[in-house]
């Protein structure tokens, strides 16, 4: 399928202009005269417009999106009226371009979820499951209104996420900007004086001094070593059993472990839930499922999973050879399959410890902040008396 933008004159006189989706030239304007549209110029859209018109509905956009369809299909609105409306409102060009060409998909004769599968990456497997199965079941303003609440519910999760985590970032960055001032600009300005002094320097002075001219000698080679190793470990975890390695440990470590768990087994059963709550089979949820987990140790584990429930397994079963999910998560998960509500358990194990991990995260913020605030007032006390120490000795002196 190929871009073109054009600009036409409509039934009323009235000029148009766009972008089309379509196999070829030819293909483009016929799609325009049966709109009884009189063409007056069309060309093909360059290679970066085609890229930048996919992709654009990301987020809180494609959140937007899929509630105000859901909502319009609930109003009894036949589908390619709804694009149609959602088309007027669209303020960015490229998302304007976007519902165009599933609504000429749609008026084409093709269901939406082929519709939507032609842009690519802009809507996730997940996402197009789950209108599949909508199609199919002939509830597609219910799994719409589904699929809203998702992706709403992992945005604000998200959000609320990065919105705790900004101001233990900027105290962060003081912490350490501030003991690298003062260790790399302002304590080797007092090594002439205490030389010239004579009085006897501490041990904890000595220390500082040294550490002091080091980072002020040394402190860019240090910096770039850091980068470096960075850079490195990010190289290293590009290797798919390194990273599995990797992830399996974190989810091991004491205090951000079982915090990880809880994320994970929010989303991924939330995933699961969503999906076999509208339709679709266990095998192919759990597939999608597994695209949906940034943790490679429990990818492997869906992946497992998967096929071990292919071969006659239970999923409680499948998920506990190896657990990596909290423990109450696996219970319900056998409980939900013993009474045949296995969609329903799973979205109860999604809202349970989306809870859970919402307070967790907000207690570890809770206790970081006057924690980094305490460590930053002990490292400058001890730099502070480490100075004061020599200055002290000499008055004694005096």
């Amino acid at each position: 399928m190929s871009l073109f933008k054009f600009r036409a004159l409509d039934s009323q006189g009235v000029a148009q202009s766009g972008t089309l989706q379509a196999i070829d030239q030819a293909a483009a304007v016929a799609v325009l005269h049966q709109r009884g549209w009189l063409l007056l110029h069309i060309e093909t859209a360059s290679g970066p417009l085609l890229r930048q018109a996919r992709g654009q509905l990301k987020g809180a956009a494609l959140v937007s999106f899929t509630q105000q369809l859901a909502t319009l299909l609930g109003a009894g609105q036949p589908l390619e009226r709804a694009l149609n409306l959602l088309l007027k409102q669209a303020r960015h060009p490229q998302v304007r371009a976007l519902i165009e060409r599933i609504r000429d998909q749609v008026k084409a004769g093709k269901p939406l979820s082929a519709a939507l599968e032609e842009e690519g990456g802009t809507f996730s497997p997940l996402y197009l499951s789950m209108v599949r199965a909508g199609e199919a079941g002939g509830a597609l303003e219910g799994t719409l209104r589904q699929l809203s609440d998702y992706l709403e519910r992992s945005q604000l999760l998200r959000g609320e996420v990065i919105n705790a985590l900004i101001y233990p970032a900027f105290l962060v960055v003081g912490v350490l900007g501030s003991l690298a001032l003062l260790l790399a600009y302002v304590v080797p300005q007092f090594v002439p004086i205490f030389q010239d002094l004579g009085v006897p320097i501490p041990l904890i002075t000595q220390v500082i001094l040294a550490l002091g001219e080091f980072l002020g000698a040394y402190g860019l080679v240090v910096l770039a070593g850091l980068s470096i190793s960075g850079w490195v470990l990010a190289a290293r975890l590009r290797d798919p059993l390194r990273r599995e390695r990797y992830d399996r440990h974190l989810l091991g470590i004491r205090v951000i472990g079982p915090l990880l768990q809880r994320v994970q087994a929010a989303r991924l059963a939330r995933t699961l839930g969503t999906l076999l709550s509208n339709g679709v089979a266990l095998l192919p949820a759990l597939v999608i499922a597994r695209q949906v987990c940034s943790n490679r140790a429990l990818q492997a584990q869906v992946a497992l999973a998967a096929q071990r429930v292919k071969g006659g397994g239970t999923l409680a079963d499948a998920f506990g050879r190896q657990p990596l999910l909290p423990e109450l998560a696996l219970h319900m998960i056998e409980v939900g399959e013993q009474a045949g509500e296995l969609d329903s358990m799973l979205l109860k194990v999604a809202d349970i410890f989306d809870v859970e991990a919402k307070r967790a995260i907000e207690r570890l913020l809770a206790a970081m902040v006057p924690t980094l605030t305490v460590v930053m007032a002990v490292l400058v006390a001890v730099i502070m008396l480490a100075i004061m120490l020599p200055l002290m000795s000499l008055t004694s002196h005096i």
